[in-house]
Formats: C-alpha cells, sequence, structure tokens
C-alpha cells in the first residue's frame, strides 16, 4: 500500500471532514474568517485527521459512530493549525507549507487571537461529541502541547541542551496530538482499555518519528520541498537531534561552532554547520532513533484486527521516516 492508497481509503470521511471544517470556521468577524481560511486552505497532509478516521474505521462495526469521528477528526485539525499560528508567531517564521505565515500578512495579534478562536471552536464541538473521556483527552493533550512550547522555549538558544531534553519536547510538542488522534478512534469506537493504549502508544511513536525526520529535512531537504525556509530551526537557535549529535562527535572546532550558532542564533556559517552534521552522521543516526520510532508503532498494531485501514497505519509509520518532504 503506498502513501496514496491511504488517502484514497479516506477519501469519503476526508471529504466530509473537509466540509465540516469549513462550515466550523464560519464568524461574523470578517478578519478571522479572513486569517481562519487561509490557514486551513494553504495544504497540509492533514496526518492528524487521517490518523482519527483510520483508527476509528479500523474498529467500526456500525454507522452510528460516524459522525463523532468525523467531528474529532475536525476538532483535531483545528488544535494543530491553532498551535501552528501561535508557533509561527513565537518563532517570528515567514514561510509555512512554501507560502507567507498568517502572521506575516496580517500581523502577529491577529494571528494570536485567531489561533485562540480556533481553540475555542474546537472545543466548543468537542463538547456537541458528549462524551467525557474525549474531553478529558483533549484537554489534556492541548495543556500538554502548551508545556511543550514553554520547554521548547527554555531550550532555545541553549548549547547545554541533551537529547533526552529534546525529545522531551517532541514528545510534548508534537507527538501528543498524534498521541491522542489515535486514540480517540478507538475510544468513540468502545474499544478496550488496553486496545485504546495501544493505539495511543501508535500515535505518540509516530508522532516522534515524524518529528525527527522534520529535523532531518531541515538540513538536507530543499525550501521548495519543505515549504519553509533550510535552516530555520538553526536560525532560531533551536537545538534539535542533528545539532546536538554533531556536537558531541564533531571535532572541538566543529562544536564551538555549532554551539555558538544556537546560541546567538542565525544562519551565518549553515554551510560550514550542515557539513560538520553530514560527516559527522548526525543526520543517519537522527534517521535510526526514527526508523526505530516508526518500528515501535507499528508494533502496537499487532493485536488490532486485520483490515484496510491498519494496513494504512503501517504505511503511514513507514511514510514517516521515508519521505522527502
Amino acid at each position: 500500500m503506498t502513501i496514496e492508497d491511504v488517502f484514497t481509503l479516506i477519501k469519503g470521511d476526508m471529504e466530509r471532514v473537509n466540509n465540516l471544517i469549513q462550515t466550523s470556521l464560519y464568524s461574523e468577524v470578517v478578519l478571522i474568517n479572513q486569517i481562519s481560511q487561509y490557514i486551513i486552505n494553504s495544504g497540509g497532509k492533514r496526518l492528524r485527521p487521517v490518523l482519527v478516521l483510520l483508527s476509528a474505521n479500523a474498529f467500526m462495526k456500525t454507522e452510528e459512530a460516524k459522525e463523532a469521528h468525523i467531528t474529532l477528526a475536525a476538532v483535531i485539525e483545528f488544535i494543530h493549525t491553532a498551535t501552528l499560528l501561535h508557533d509561527d508567531v513565537v518563532d517570528e517564521s515567514e514561510l509555512r507549507r512554501g507560502k507567507d505565515t498568517a502572521n506575516e500578512l496580517f500581523g502577529n495579534a491577529a494571528s494570536v487571537l485567531v489561533g485562540d478562536f480556533l481553540y475555542s471552536r474546537a472545543f466548543e464541538m468537542m463538547v456537541g461529541v458528549g462524551n467525557m473521556k474525549v474531553m478529558e483527552i483533549l484537554s489534556h493533550s492541548t495543556n500538554t502541547i502548551a508545556e511543550g512550547e514553554v520547554l521548547q522555549l527554555l531550550n532555545c538558544n541553549d548549547a547545554s541542551t541533551t537529547e533526552a531534553r529534546y525529545l522531551e519536547v517532541i514528545h510534548f510538542k508534537t507527538a501528543k496530538l498524534f498521541e491522542s488522534a489515535s486514540q480517540l478512534g478507538a475510544v468513540v469506537m468502545k474499544q478496550d482499555d488496553k486496545t485504546e493504549q495501544a493505539m495511543a502508544n501508535y500515535g505518540m511513536h509516530l508522532g516522534t518519528a515524524f518529528q525527527l525526520i522534520d529535523d532531518v529535512l531541515d538540513y538536507s531537504a530543499s525550501s521548495e520541498d519543505m515549504g519553509k525556509n533550510v535552516g530555520d530551526d538553526l536560525a532560531e537557535g533551536k537545538p534539535t537531534l542533528p545539532l546536538i549529535y554533531a556536537m558531541l562527535h564533531g571535532t572541538p572546532e566543529q562544536a564551538a561552532l555549532i554551539k555558538e550558532a544556537i546560541e546567538q542564533g542565525g544562519l551565518d556559517q549553515i554551510e560550514e554547520i550542515t557539513q560538520a552534521i553530514e560527516v559527522t552522521g548526525a543526520l543517519d543516526y537522527t534517521r535510526k532513533i526514527a526508523r526505530n520510532e516508526a518500528e515501535l508503532a507499528i508494533k502496537q498494531l499487532e493485536n488490532i484486527p486485520d483490515s484496510d485501514y491498519k494496513n494504512a497505519m503501517v504505511t503511514l509509520a513507514n511514510f514517516s521516516v521515508d519521505r522527502k518532504y
């Protein structure tokens, strides 16, 4: 099964999700409509909603829970989009998915406030599902993501950040929403605690792998493929895993160069740093850790009933580490 087959498998459900997203975005405040439509329609793989759809369909025996899983897929996308709006303001980003960021076009204040609107609209929608477990998972998830944002802020410009500290940021900031998306499908299909936890673990490992490959692509892909500027993380002083590994395994001169770049931010020495990352094997090491996470994700599916949806989740895990964008 290819990644294209995955999207074909859930095409009907995803159309329903997209329609719900469009109708739920409406506000009588024109600027909210403008920014919401801009960011929601600016591309992206919609992987988090895809996880809700695949997880739910893997356990679905009737159509009775269909509306709930469509709604929650839209909710997950709203939460994710809100975090993007806030992230771009904090990071002072100018490009996302190959387009100007909302804060670049509309300003920081408007971007933050529309992010707040999307968060609150997501919670309005999840209340409508009428499931306290859903509320518990998503409220905890959004809180954890916020903690991850603060942890990342503390790590910025800190060249002493360890691999363990960095992976903690990934688990909080990125993997948590993947985890919740996968878990929610099992929840609305009333699976037992063991199955629910397996799906949550699948999402957590998948999200970790996905972010680690993003870190690799930051130094190995083109701006056109990534949809953002090469070296953006370094410019912001973020000590990602390739940088942490290269500092530990490079020459004293390379370590000093990377340390200064993290502490000061900026891309003045990007070519020398990229070379140091390559010669120390930092990208291969990061890919290895990502591949291990993807294999752990797949292992969580061992006791899930066989179906096209299970196969799609395996494909998604492999895609997370094999992708070029």
